[in-house]
Protein backbone atom coordinates (compact mmCIF):
# COMPACT_ATOMS: atom_id res chain seq x y z
CA UNK A 1 0.00 0.00 0.00
CA UNK A 2 1.19 3.48 -1.02
CA UNK A 3 1.19 5.71 2.16
CA UNK A 4 2.47 9.16 2.64
CA UNK A 5 3.42 10.88 6.21
CA UNK A 6 3.23 14.32 7.24
CA UNK A 7 5.17 15.59 10.15
CA UNK A 8 4.04 18.56 12.64
CA UNK A 9 6.63 20.01 14.90
CA UNK A 10 4.32 22.24 17.17
CA UNK A 11 5.23 24.30 20.25
CA UNK A 12 4.32 21.32 23.00
CA UNK A 13 4.13 17.93 20.80
CA UNK A 14 4.93 16.17 17.61
CA UNK A 15 2.25 15.01 15.34
CA UNK A 16 2.31 12.63 12.70
CA UNK A 17 -0.69 11.67 10.16
CA UNK A 18 -0.32 8.69 7.55
CA UNK A 19 -2.59 9.13 4.61
CA UNK A 20 -3.49 6.69 1.61
CA UNK A 21 -3.14 7.92 -1.96
CA UNK A 22 -7.00 8.94 -1.31
CA UNK A 23 -5.74 11.52 1.09
CA UNK A 24 -7.42 10.01 3.74
CA UNK A 25 -5.97 9.48 7.09
CA UNK A 26 -5.31 5.82 7.95
CA UNK A 27 -3.36 6.16 11.26
CA UNK A 28 -1.82 9.23 13.92
CA UNK A 29 0.37 9.65 16.79
CA UNK A 30 0.63 12.56 18.55
CA UNK A 31 3.37 13.15 21.35
CA UNK A 32 4.46 15.95 24.27
CA UNK A 33 7.56 16.28 23.34
CA UNK A 34 8.40 18.37 26.56
CA UNK A 35 11.37 20.09 24.55
CA UNK A 36 11.58 23.45 26.38
CA UNK A 37 15.09 24.21 28.55
CA UNK A 38 16.79 27.62 30.22
CA UNK A 39 17.53 29.87 28.10
CA UNK A 40 19.93 33.00 28.85
CA UNK A 41 17.30 35.06 30.80
CA UNK A 42 13.95 34.45 32.99
CA UNK A 43 11.69 35.04 30.05
CA UNK A 44 13.55 32.99 27.41
CA UNK A 45 11.47 30.50 25.47
CA UNK A 46 14.04 28.24 23.67
CA UNK A 47 14.06 24.05 23.32
CA UNK A 48 16.04 21.09 23.00
CA UNK A 49 16.16 20.60 19.01
CA UNK A 50 17.75 16.83 19.56
CA UNK A 51 14.87 15.77 21.64
CA UNK A 52 12.36 17.49 19.26
CA UNK A 53 14.18 15.28 16.64
CA UNK A 54 14.08 11.84 18.55
CA UNK A 55 10.63 12.36 19.18
CA UNK A 56 10.08 12.61 15.12
CA UNK A 57 12.09 9.63 14.49
CA UNK A 58 10.45 7.23 17.23
CA UNK A 59 7.12 8.10 15.52
CA UNK A 60 8.22 7.44 12.20
CA UNK A 61 9.85 4.24 13.29
CA UNK A 62 6.82 3.21 14.68
CA UNK A 63 5.03 3.62 11.94
CA UNK A 64 7.21 2.47 9.36
CA UNK A 65 7.29 -0.77 11.08
CA UNK A 66 3.39 -1.09 10.97
CA UNK A 67 2.64 -0.02 7.13
CA UNK A 68 6.32 -0.34 5.67
CA UNK A 69 8.13 2.52 3.83
CA UNK A 70 6.15 5.64 2.43
CA UNK A 71 6.61 7.10 -0.35
CA UNK A 72 6.84 10.73 0.47
CA UNK A 73 6.95 12.87 3.82
CA UNK A 74 6.11 16.49 4.68
CA UNK A 75 6.35 18.73 7.32
CA UNK A 76 5.19 21.82 8.84
CA UNK A 77 5.41 22.81 12.63
CA UNK A 78 5.85 26.06 14.60
CA UNK A 79 6.97 28.90 12.71
CA UNK A 80 8.82 32.21 12.99
CA UNK A 81 11.33 30.42 15.87
CA UNK A 82 14.79 29.76 14.51
CA UNK A 83 18.11 27.54 15.43
CA UNK A 84 21.24 27.89 14.26
CA UNK A 85 23.20 24.93 12.28
CA UNK A 86 27.42 24.95 11.23
CA UNK A 87 28.10 23.71 7.66
CA UNK A 88 27.65 19.88 8.35
CA UNK A 89 24.38 20.61 8.83
CA UNK A 90 24.54 20.11 12.79
CA UNK A 91 22.57 22.05 15.17
CA UNK A 92 24.86 24.48 17.33
CA UNK A 93 21.89 26.68 18.87
CA UNK A 94 19.23 26.34 20.84
CA UNK A 95 15.61 26.52 18.66
CA UNK A 96 14.55 30.38 19.56
CA UNK A 97 10.92 29.37 19.71
CA UNK A 98 8.13 32.49 18.45
CA UNK A 99 7.35 33.29 22.31
CA UNK A 100 10.99 34.24 22.73
CA UNK A 101 11.03 37.81 23.76
CA UNK A 102 14.74 38.34 22.65
CA UNK A 103 13.96 41.39 19.16
CA UNK A 104 12.67 43.35 21.99
CA UNK A 105 15.38 43.42 24.25
CA UNK A 106 18.13 46.79 24.09
CA UNK A 107 21.43 46.11 23.43
CA UNK A 108 23.21 49.17 23.45
CA UNK A 109 19.74 51.55 23.94
CA UNK A 110 17.79 50.11 21.36
CA UNK A 111 16.05 46.65 20.84
CA UNK A 112 16.52 44.71 17.36
CA UNK A 113 13.01 45.19 16.96
CA UNK A 114 12.93 49.32 16.91
CA UNK A 115 16.09 49.35 14.23
CA UNK A 116 14.45 46.82 12.01
CA UNK A 117 11.09 48.56 12.20
CA UNK A 118 12.90 52.03 11.80
CA UNK A 119 13.84 50.86 8.15
CA UNK A 120 10.19 50.01 7.45
CA UNK A 121 10.63 46.42 7.77
CA UNK A 122 7.81 44.46 9.22
CA UNK A 123 8.10 42.14 11.93
CA UNK A 124 7.21 41.20 15.08
CA UNK A 125 8.58 39.49 18.49
CA UNK A 126 9.81 36.13 18.10
CA UNK A 127 10.15 36.38 14.52
CA UNK A 128 13.33 34.54 13.18
CA UNK A 129 15.22 37.56 11.49
CA UNK A 130 14.50 39.70 15.04
CA UNK A 131 16.06 36.96 16.77
CA UNK A 132 18.69 37.20 14.80
CA UNK A 133 19.64 40.58 14.64
CA UNK A 134 18.94 40.08 18.50
CA UNK A 135 21.80 37.19 18.97
CA UNK A 136 23.76 38.91 16.44
CA UNK A 137 24.34 42.28 17.86
CA UNK A 138 24.31 40.47 21.48
CA UNK A 139 27.80 38.82 20.29
CA UNK A 140 25.72 35.57 20.81
CA UNK A 141 25.64 33.41 17.38
CA UNK A 142 27.57 30.48 17.77
CA UNK A 143 31.50 30.89 16.20
CA UNK A 144 30.52 27.61 14.00
CA UNK A 145 26.94 29.11 12.73
CA UNK A 146 27.19 28.67 8.86
CA UNK A 147 22.99 29.11 8.89
CA UNK A 148 19.60 29.77 10.93
CA UNK A 149 16.68 27.54 9.72
CA UNK A 150 13.33 26.38 11.42
CA UNK A 151 13.01 23.33 13.74
CA UNK A 152 10.93 21.57 10.56
CA UNK A 153 13.45 22.67 8.02
CA UNK A 154 16.03 20.97 10.47
CA UNK A 155 14.13 17.80 10.71
CA UNK A 156 14.11 17.73 6.75
CA UNK A 157 17.99 17.97 6.92
CA UNK A 158 18.44 15.67 9.36
CA UNK A 159 16.17 13.04 7.13
CA UNK A 160 17.70 13.87 4.14
CA UNK A 161 21.52 14.25 5.20
CA UNK A 162 21.78 18.09 4.05
CA UNK A 163 24.08 20.51 5.32
CA UNK A 164 22.22 23.35 4.40
CA UNK A 165 18.80 24.29 4.99
CA UNK A 166 15.71 25.05 2.09
CA UNK A 167 12.80 26.86 3.46
CA UNK A 168 9.79 27.31 1.54
CA UNK A 169 8.17 31.00 0.79
CA UNK A 170 5.54 29.73 3.58
CA UNK A 171 8.33 29.13 6.15
CA UNK A 172 10.44 31.95 5.04
CA UNK A 173 7.59 34.39 5.56
CA UNK A 174 6.54 33.47 8.80
CA UNK A 175 10.47 34.83 9.92
CA UNK A 176 9.82 38.16 8.86
CA UNK A 177 11.40 40.75 6.42
CA UNK A 178 10.04 38.93 4.02
CA UNK A 179 8.87 40.16 0.47
CA UNK A 180 5.42 38.11 -0.18
CA UNK A 181 5.05 38.61 -3.49
CA UNK A 182 8.71 38.53 -5.06
CA UNK A 183 9.19 35.66 -2.94
CA UNK A 184 12.35 36.49 -1.10
CA UNK A 185 13.82 38.38 2.31
CA UNK A 186 14.13 42.39 2.06
CA UNK A 187 18.12 41.59 1.87
CA UNK A 188 18.68 45.56 0.92
CA UNK A 189 16.81 46.81 3.51
CA UNK A 190 18.29 44.12 6.42
CA UNK A 191 21.88 44.93 5.12
CA UNK A 192 20.99 48.36 6.07
CA UNK A 193 19.92 48.12 9.48
CA UNK A 194 22.71 46.60 10.09
CA UNK A 195 21.80 42.51 9.88
CA UNK A 196 24.39 39.99 8.87
CA UNK A 197 22.27 38.29 5.89
CA UNK A 198 25.08 35.52 5.37
CA UNK A 199 22.79 33.65 7.66
CA UNK A 200 19.73 33.18 5.86
CA UNK A 201 18.54 29.87 4.16
CA UNK A 202 17.91 29.33 0.90
CA UNK A 203 14.29 29.46 -0.13
CA UNK A 204 12.22 28.41 -2.84
CA UNK A 205 8.84 29.73 -4.23
CA UNK A 206 6.89 26.51 -4.05
CA UNK A 207 7.04 23.50 -2.76
CA UNK A 208 9.77 20.83 -3.29
CA UNK A 209 11.83 17.72 -2.93
CA UNK A 210 15.01 18.46 -0.69
CA UNK A 211 16.36 15.56 -0.74
CA UNK A 212 16.07 11.61 -0.06
CA UNK A 213 16.18 9.67 3.02
CA UNK A 214 18.51 6.50 3.14
CA UNK A 215 15.36 3.97 2.05
CA UNK A 216 14.77 6.78 -0.53
CA UNK A 217 11.86 8.55 0.09
CA UNK A 218 11.54 11.89 -0.82
CA UNK A 219 11.14 14.48 1.76
CA UNK A 220 9.03 17.93 0.57
CA UNK A 221 10.04 21.35 2.04
CA UNK A 222 8.03 22.19 5.26
CA UNK A 223 4.99 24.20 4.74
CA UNK A 224 3.70 26.96 6.99
CA UNK A 225 1.58 25.83 9.44
CA UNK A 226 -1.58 28.05 9.02
CA UNK A 227 -1.14 26.69 5.28
CA UNK A 228 -1.16 23.53 6.27
CA UNK A 229 -4.26 23.26 8.21
CA UNK A 230 -5.96 24.86 5.35
CA UNK A 231 -5.10 22.36 2.73
CA UNK A 232 -5.62 19.48 5.52
CA UNK A 233 -8.82 20.18 6.15
CA UNK A 234 -10.79 21.93 2.87
CA UNK A 235 -11.28 19.85 -0.36
CA UNK A 236 -12.32 22.76 -2.54
CA UNK A 237 -10.02 25.75 -1.91
CA UNK A 238 -11.55 28.37 -4.13
CA UNK A 239 -14.51 28.20 -2.40
CA UNK A 240 -14.07 27.13 1.46
CA UNK A 241 -13.16 29.21 4.03
CA UNK A 242 -11.62 27.85 7.39
CA UNK A 243 -12.21 28.91 10.83
CA UNK A 244 -9.66 28.05 13.41
CA UNK A 245 -11.00 28.22 17.26
CA UNK A 246 -8.94 26.77 19.80
CA UNK A 247 -6.83 29.50 22.44
CA UNK A 248 -6.24 31.80 19.51
CA UNK A 249 -8.69 32.06 16.54
CA UNK A 250 -8.47 32.50 12.88
CA UNK A 251 -10.13 33.13 9.55
CA UNK A 252 -8.35 31.75 6.35
CA UNK A 253 -9.28 32.39 2.86
CA UNK A 254 -7.05 31.54 -0.20
CA UNK A 255 -6.63 34.16 -3.10
CA UNK A 256 -4.70 33.58 -6.43
CA UNK A 257 -3.72 36.76 -6.41
CA UNK A 258 -1.57 39.14 -4.78
CA UNK A 259 -3.60 41.75 -2.73
CA UNK A 260 -1.46 44.96 -1.68
CA UNK A 261 -2.98 44.89 2.25
CA UNK A 262 -2.53 46.56 5.59
CA UNK A 263 -4.35 46.14 9.48
CA UNK A 264 -5.35 42.83 10.73
CA UNK A 265 -4.94 40.69 7.87
CA UNK A 266 -2.31 39.37 6.35
CA UNK A 267 -1.69 37.97 3.17
CA UNK A 268 1.03 34.54 2.99
CA UNK A 269 2.44 32.64 0.68
CA UNK A 270 0.23 29.68 -0.12
CA UNK A 271 2.01 27.45 -2.97
CA UNK A 272 1.90 29.62 -6.12
CA UNK A 273 -0.71 31.00 -4.33
CA UNK A 274 -1.72 33.37 -1.25
CA UNK A 275 -3.66 32.68 1.71
CA UNK A 276 -5.79 35.51 3.42
CA UNK A 277 -5.22 35.18 7.15
CA UNK A 278 -6.89 36.75 10.16
CA UNK A 279 -6.50 36.22 13.61
CA UNK A 280 -7.81 37.87 16.50
CA UNK A 281 -5.48 38.33 19.66
CA UNK A 282 -7.67 36.87 22.23
CA UNK A 283 -10.04 34.86 20.37
CA UNK A 284 -10.98 31.54 21.59
CA UNK A 285 -9.16 32.34 25.08
CA UNK A 286 -11.99 34.94 26.04
CA UNK A 287 -14.47 31.67 26.37
CA UNK A 288 -11.88 30.69 28.82
CA UNK A 289 -12.16 33.78 30.75
CA UNK A 290 -15.60 33.92 30.74
CA UNK A 291 -15.12 30.46 32.43
CA UNK A 292 -12.69 31.61 34.74
CA UNK A 293 -14.90 34.26 35.74
CA UNK A 294 -17.56 31.96 36.61
CA UNK A 295 -15.22 29.32 38.65
CA UNK A 296 -13.88 32.66 40.89
CA UNK A 297 -17.55 32.64 41.65
CA UNK A 298 -18.70 28.92 41.74
CA UNK A 299 -15.19 27.35 43.12
CA UNK A 300 -15.35 24.64 40.25
CA UNK A 301 -15.70 23.75 36.30
CA UNK A 302 -17.81 25.96 35.09
CA UNK A 303 -18.07 25.07 31.18
CA UNK A 304 -21.23 22.81 31.39
CA UNK A 305 -23.55 25.64 32.93
CA UNK A 306 -22.33 27.47 30.38
CA UNK A 307 -23.01 25.64 27.86
CA UNK A 308 -26.39 24.82 29.34
CA UNK A 309 -27.50 28.28 29.92
CA UNK A 310 -26.38 29.44 26.91
CA UNK A 311 -28.19 26.75 25.20
CA UNK A 312 -31.65 27.69 27.00
CA UNK A 313 -31.14 31.22 26.60
CA UNK A 314 -30.60 31.02 22.48
CA UNK A 315 -34.52 28.37 22.36
CA UNK A 316 -35.81 31.36 24.51
CA UNK A 317 -34.46 34.84 22.97
CA UNK A 318 -32.70 33.81 20.07
CA UNK A 319 -28.93 35.10 19.20
CA UNK A 320 -29.70 39.01 18.69
CA UNK A 321 -30.54 39.46 22.17
CA UNK A 322 -27.58 38.50 23.53
CA UNK A 323 -25.24 40.83 24.87
CA UNK A 324 -23.09 42.85 22.59
CA UNK A 325 -19.63 41.96 24.19
CA UNK A 326 -16.57 42.69 22.39
CA UNK A 327 -13.73 40.42 23.32
CA UNK A 328 -10.99 42.28 21.97
CA UNK A 329 -9.62 42.94 25.24
CA UNK A 330 -6.15 42.29 24.21
CA UNK A 331 -6.01 44.76 21.23
CA UNK A 332 -5.67 43.96 17.73
CA UNK A 333 -2.62 43.67 15.59
CA UNK A 334 -3.19 47.09 13.73
CA UNK A 335 -4.32 49.00 17.31
CA UNK A 336 -3.20 47.19 20.46
CA UNK A 337 -4.90 49.82 22.53
CA UNK A 338 -8.56 48.80 21.82
CA UNK A 339 -10.16 47.34 24.65
CA UNK A 340 -13.14 44.95 25.04
CA UNK A 341 -16.79 46.41 26.01
CA UNK A 342 -20.24 45.20 27.13
CA UNK A 343 -23.10 46.95 25.69
CA UNK A 344 -26.76 45.80 25.19
CA UNK A 345 -27.83 44.68 28.26
CA UNK A 346 -31.69 45.38 28.84
CA UNK A 347 -33.87 43.95 32.30
CA UNK A 348 -34.91 40.96 30.02
CA UNK A 349 -31.51 39.80 29.29
CA UNK A 350 -29.48 40.02 32.77
CA UNK A 351 -29.11 36.58 32.65
CA UNK A 352 -25.85 34.63 32.64
CA UNK A 353 -26.87 32.70 29.28
CA UNK A 354 -26.82 36.28 27.79
CA UNK A 355 -23.48 37.05 29.21
CA UNK A 356 -22.10 33.66 27.35
CA UNK A 357 -23.84 33.47 24.07
CA UNK A 358 -22.56 37.79 23.78
CA UNK A 359 -19.35 36.40 24.43
CA UNK A 360 -19.26 33.81 21.81
CA UNK A 361 -21.06 35.83 19.36
CA UNK A 362 -18.17 38.29 19.87
CA UNK A 363 -15.65 35.74 19.28
CA UNK A 364 -17.46 34.76 16.08
CA UNK A 365 -18.37 38.64 15.28
CA UNK A 366 -14.65 39.72 14.92
CA UNK A 367 -13.52 36.67 12.60
CA UNK A 368 -16.80 37.44 10.18
CA UNK A 369 -15.21 41.56 9.89
CA UNK A 370 -12.03 39.79 8.93
CA UNK A 371 -13.87 37.55 6.28
CA UNK A 372 -15.82 40.29 5.29
CA UNK A 373 -12.86 42.47 4.26
CA UNK A 374 -11.26 39.21 2.82
CA UNK A 375 -14.55 39.21 0.35
CA UNK A 376 -13.95 42.09 -0.15
CA UNK A 377 -10.43 41.74 -1.31
CA UNK A 378 -10.95 39.28 -3.40
CA UNK A 379 -14.57 39.84 -5.01
CA UNK A 380 -15.67 36.37 -4.07
CA UNK A 381 -18.01 35.27 -1.08
CA UNK A 382 -17.54 31.66 0.86
CA UNK A 383 -19.73 29.11 -0.30
CA UNK A 384 -18.39 26.51 2.40
CA UNK A 385 -16.93 27.39 6.08
CA UNK A 386 -14.64 24.54 7.60
CA UNK A 387 -14.53 24.66 11.50
CA UNK A 388 -11.68 23.35 13.03
CA UNK A 389 -10.05 23.75 16.70
CA UNK A 390 -11.83 22.35 19.76
CA UNK A 391 -13.80 25.83 20.50
CA UNK A 392 -15.46 24.68 17.82
CA UNK A 393 -15.21 20.65 17.71
CA UNK A 394 -16.18 20.39 20.98
CA UNK A 395 -18.81 23.39 21.25
CA UNK A 396 -21.84 22.84 19.81
CA UNK A 397 -23.46 26.29 20.27
CA UNK A 398 -20.44 27.70 19.41
CA UNK A 399 -20.76 26.17 16.44
CA UNK A 400 -24.13 26.93 15.89
CA UNK A 401 -23.76 30.72 16.24
CA UNK A 402 -20.76 30.55 13.81
CA UNK A 403 -22.94 29.08 10.93
CA UNK A 404 -26.19 31.98 12.19
CA UNK A 405 -23.39 34.74 11.59
CA UNK A 406 -21.76 32.90 8.49
CA UNK A 407 -24.84 32.14 7.03
CA UNK A 408 -23.06 28.82 5.95
CA UNK A 409 -23.32 25.49 8.16
CA UNK A 410 -20.35 24.84 9.39
CA UNK A 411 -18.68 21.51 8.58
CA UNK A 412 -15.93 19.58 10.51
CA UNK A 413 -13.72 17.70 9.09
CA UNK A 414 -12.60 14.24 10.36
CA UNK A 415 -9.76 13.22 12.04
CA UNK A 416 -8.15 16.15 14.61
CA UNK A 417 -4.47 16.36 13.22
CA UNK A 418 -5.45 18.94 10.65
CA UNK A 419 -2.02 20.53 10.04
CA UNK A 420 -0.08 16.36 9.63
CA UNK A 421 -2.46 15.40 7.41
CA UNK A 422 -2.37 19.51 5.49
CA UNK A 423 2.06 18.66 5.06
CA UNK A 424 1.30 14.88 4.14
CA UNK A 425 -1.13 15.92 0.95
CA UNK A 426 1.40 18.20 0.41
CA UNK A 427 4.11 15.49 0.01
CA UNK A 428 1.71 13.43 -2.11
CA UNK A 429 0.91 16.15 -4.46
CA UNK A 430 4.28 17.25 -4.85
CA UNK A 431 5.98 13.77 -5.67
CA UNK A 432 3.34 12.68 -7.73
CA UNK A 433 3.66 15.81 -9.83
CA UNK A 434 7.00 14.94 -9.58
Amino acid sequence: MKYYLGIDTGTTSVSIAAINSSRKVIDSITANHEAFIPGDFPESRVQDPARILSIVMAGLDSLTQKYGTPSAIGLTGQMHGILYVDSRGESVSPLYTWEDPSAIIPVSGKSSLEILRSHGLKVSPGYGTGTHFYLQRAGKIPHNAAKFTTISDYIAMKLCGNDSPVLSAEMAAGLGCFDVRERRFMFDRLEAAGVDVSYFPETVRGYKAVGETDAGVPVVCAMGDNQASFMGSVDDEDSTLLLNIGTGSQVSFMTRDFADISGDIELRPYGEGYLLAGSALCGGRAYAMLEGFYREIAGRSCYDVMSEHAGKFLESHGLDESWDVDTRFQGTRSNPNITGSIRGITAGNFTPGAFTVGVMRGIIGELHGMYLEMSRITGRKAGVVVGSGNGLRKNKIMRGIAGEIFGLDVRIPDGMEEAARGCAVCALNTTVRA
